[in-house]
């Protein structure tokens, strides 16, 4: 089964916020952007980050889902010097055991400070996972 999702945070630009393929959500990257018409919305990095990974949940919400549900996330930083800030206030989202991650810093250029995509699994929360 395949499903776009439309709901949750919106664009304007030629992307689906996200698609269901099975039990597997794949999130468009995520940015500070109202979730209503796609406009940017500039802050700081704190505030470019909160809001990205909001807009993120939004969508997963539309679709039942919470942040637990997330197995894999892609992070971009515009600048490096934001990495301890980034993972002080990733913790805060993501809580343990963690999603699976890569992040990568000097990508974004000037327009933002901050992305995610994701990647979660529908039929369950990271939480209840088998660890080995």
């Amino acid at each position: 089964m395949l499903k776009i999702v439309e709901q949750g945070a919106r664009s304007d630009l030629p992307f689906s916020p996200a698609i269901v393929a099975g039990d597997l959500v794949f999130v468009s990257g995520q940015a500070s952007v109202d979730r209503t018409d796609g406009h940017i919305i500039n802050g700081s990095f704190e505030e470019e980050m909160r809001r990205s990974i909001e807009n993120l949940e939004a969508i997963l919400q539309a679709e039942g889902l919470s942040l637990d549900h997330v197995i894999n996330v892609s992070c971009y930083l515009a600048r490096p010097e934001d990495v301890a800030e980034h993972n002080r206030i990733y913790a805060e989202y993501f809580s343990d055991p963690r999603p699976t991650r890569t992040t990568i810093t000097g990508v974004l250029g000037t327009m933002l400070k901050y992305e995610l995509d994701c990647v979660a699994y529908a039929p369950n929360r990271r939480q209840e996972a088998q660890r080995s």
